[in-house]
């Protein structure tokens, strides 16, 4: 649990505020802390002293790279890190679940549903490691966190390539000695069947409270991992002859992690559901504690005075209903990732907002109509740039409202202007993540038509300067307009740029080449390019309409020929196309909204409301034909979508059932040319000259306002809806 920083604790580390300490050891120290904007993550650095080793250096970098292999999903999210600095740090998402070790502690063993759920899903955990040529050598208790969406592996400090024992000592253990396999309690190498057998260890705690060779001194449990049987008292009956495999001390005669899996689980059902009600409630209440952690610090000795502590607020502990409400909030504030099994529970909110604003249903949501937005914001500079749409973007405090000449700074509040620089970029070679602002530069126009290379930046939210140069993409023109700056996830940006003359208007000519390449911000590297199809002679279409990074999968939408639009699904870390279907859209247009997916699957529009398999694209489920569907919002396992003739639309996730559609209002102007936005009370989206918001708890227009916006964005922390047309930015607020 958190606990005060202490006098000497440095007060950030990178774009990190530290909050309050979590652990320490004898290799480094673990933070809570926070970004700019707001962010919550785990920031691990290395000791001082050990950080002038070189080998301890190196293990530190390794670890960055196994937490990143593992990714969000199965681990704690890679959301920062620089092993290079003086004080090498790791930020991670902030995970909300205790350790398995606190969670037996607290709600003693599990039982023997909970067991084999845990040790399927960590066996797809392991398996993504194996995967890659990587072990863990350290998987315990405390190095496994459970969430209501499924456990996630931490700790990969002594993590290493299968077959790499440069960073081992021949004959020397290394690892913890109650869950070593007999091979690595030798000093000899630990491949995949290691971790297997230290997997079963975890389980045999998880289902009886104790591990398999007990405890004691490191010397006499190196003994018994050796040469001693396995204490499976307690484990469940039809457990202990797949475990006691697990634990033979021959490795060959260990299950493979797929077969251990196919025995613990089928990997149906929620991951929630299989957890004992005491351990949901645990997990509910480490979630609302990490929102009342306070910055606070120790007194200095006497000697060397410093600040008075502050005391954290107190927790409370939800009931199981409540926290499977507030997951899905809790899950986009503090990034948690998907699990195995879980999707995010559903809010169904029942009361209006408070303060300003009026409620209504039926007929009596005629008398809402016309309220006024909180702000309108009159761009001074619009580009005659055909793809100058402006995309505003929230982040420290300061709307950016990207023109395509101009940057503009804008107040949240009150819509006033704080700043403004020219930077040409477009609402397309924008890009805010995990509160940095990246941007491709341009340098301005020049009289060759030439232009330098595109580089990607960070730039500074408070005056849209230049902050950083991450890279530089050689062999192409910063004076084309149709660069795009996708998206980026997990230290890698995906941009599409092109070289070739400038031309007016910057429209594309034959002559132009594109190609879609991906970038490692840390450190430049051009991890790998693709070529992009020739778009026909002074085309105005980009290439792409939306993209969005899951999992190891880029997905985009694409138009390979003009107005017909694919979606094609890459291989983050090749490139290579791992599937390509057929978007089947009237007008393509609204698809530049955003893309509605998870790490399992992908949600469509058009003629049906489907969905597909990020994996391998293969279809789920769809709805039925019969009135065309705008673009989808995904937001706690519920699917939303303005559907023509019937309004705003909502569907499972999972199943692609119904739940529910818009009652009492007219619908034949319900507009499905974006796609709706999702607070925690309302739902919105256009109906002919109106942004109406349904109540999601009665399925009721609510509340309605006047509006002239095309687009609509929204930003969850200053509670912002943000229209846009050609001359406006408007500002609603967000319930």
């Amino acid at each position: 649990m958190p606990t005060s920083l202490t006098h000497d604790d440095p007060a950030a580390l990178g774009p990190y505020r530290l909050i309050a300490r979590l652990g320490s050891g004898g290799m480094g120290t673990v933070y809570v802390a926070r970004s700019a904007g707001g962010r919550t993550v785990a920031l691990k650095t290395m000791h001082a002293g050990i950080a002038t080793d070189p080998a301890a250096r190196t293990r530190f970098r390794l670890e960055v790279d196994a937490a990143r292999v593992i990714g969000g999903q199965f681990g704690a999210r890679v959301m920062d890190a620089d092993p290079l600095a003086e004080t090498p740090w790791l930020a991670t998402e902030y995970v909300l679940g205790p350790a398995l070790d606190e969670a037996i502690e607290a709600c003693g063993p599990l039982p023997e549903r909970s067991v084999r759920a845990l040790g399927a899903a960590l066996c797809s955990a392991l398996g993504q490691l194996h995967r890659s040529d990587i072990v863990h050598r350290d998987l315990k208790p405390s190095n496994i966190l459970i969430t209501a969406y499924g456990p996630k592996v931490i700790d990969f400090g002594i993590a290493r390539a299968i077959g790499d024992d440069r960073l081992t000592r021949t004959g020397a253990a290394v690892g913890t000695p109650a869950f070593m396999s007999p091979e690595q309690a030798t000093g000899q190498d630990h491949d995949a069947a290691g971790d297997v057998f230290a997997l079963a260890g975890v389980l045999v705690y998880a289902a009886t409270g104790h591990g398999p060779f007990g405890y004691g001194q490191a010397a006499d449990l190196l003994y018994r991992v050796r040469y001693g049987e396995a204490d499976l008292s307690g484990v469940p009956d039809s457990l202990v002859p797949l475990l006691a495999r697990c634990l033979s001390k021959d490795p060959l005669q260990r299950p493979g992690i797929a077969e251990l899996a196919a025995h613990l689980h089928d990997g149906q059902g929620e991951f929630a559901e299989q957890l004992p009600e005491s351990l949901l409630a645990e997990i509910g209440r480490r979630a609302v504690d990490v929102w009342q952690i306070v910055p606070q610090r120790l007194p200095a000795p006497p000697d060397n005075p410093g600040p008075v502590p502050v005391a954290a607020g107190p927790g409370s502990r939800p009931s199981r209903r409540g926290f499977l409400a507030m997951g899905g909030l809790l899950a986009a504030s503090a990034a948690v990732g998907g699990g195995v099994w879980w999707r995010q529970g559903r809010t169904s909110p029942d009361a209006p907002p408070q303060g300003g604003g009026s409620t209504a249903t039926g007929s009596n949501a005629e008398k809402t109509r016309n309220l006024d937005p909180l702000w309108q914001y009159g761009m001074g500079f619009n580009s005659s740039s055909i793809w100058a749409l402006t995309v505003p973007h929230v982040v420290d405090g300061t709307v950016l409202v990207p023109t395509g000449g101009n940057t503009e700074g804008v107040g949240p509040t009150d819509g006033e202007a704080k700043w403004q620089a020219t930077t040409w970029e477009t609402g397309w070679q924008m890009v805010v993540a995990d509160g940095r602002v990246y941007r491709l530069s341009r340098t301005g126009i020049t009289d060759d038509g030439i232009g330098s290379p595109v580089a990607l930046e960070t730039a500074n939210p408070r005056d849209g300067e230049t902050i950083k140069t991450l890279a530089r993409f050689a062999g192409t023109n910063d004076q084309l307009e149709a660069q795009q700056l996708l998206c980026v996830f997990d230290g890698v940006a995906y941009a599409a740029v092109g070289e070739g003359k400038t031309s007016p208007l910057g429209l594309f000519l034959t002559t132009h080449s594109f190609t879609l390449r991906a970038v490692d911000i840390r450190t430049g590297e051009i991890l790998w390019s693709k070529p992009l199809p020739k778009r026909p002679y002074k085309s105005e279409r980009l290439h792409f309409l939306a993209a969005k990074a899951v999992g190891s999968r880029l997905v985009t939408l694409q138009e390979v020929e003009e107005w017909k639009v694919r979606v094609v699904v890459r291989d983050t870390r090749t490139g290579a196309v791992v599937w390509d279907k057929p978007y089947d859209v009237l007008n393509p247009e609204p698809l530049r909204s955003a893309i509605a997916a998870d790490d399992s699957h992908l949600y469509l529009g058009g003629a049906r409301l489907r969905a597909l398999r990020v994996r391998d694209g293969e279809e789920v489920w769809a709805t039925e034909a019969g009135g065309r569907y705008s673009p989808p919002t995904l937001k706690t396992g519920v699917v939303y979508a303005v559907r023509e003739g019937a309004g705003l639309t909502t569907v499972d996730a999972d199943e692609g059932e119904v739940l529910w559609t818009e009652q009492g209002g007219e619908v034949d102007e319900a507009s499905t040319g974006w796609r709706p936005i999702v607070g925690t009370r309302y739902a919105y989206y256009k109906n002919g000259a109106l942004l109406r918001a349904l109540s999601l708890s009665n399925h009721r227009t609510a509340l309605t306002y006047k509006t002239d916006g095309e687009q609509f964005y929204e930003d969850a922390q200053t509670k912002l809806l943000l229209a846009v047309d050609n001359d406006y930015v408007t500002a609603y607020p967000l319930r």
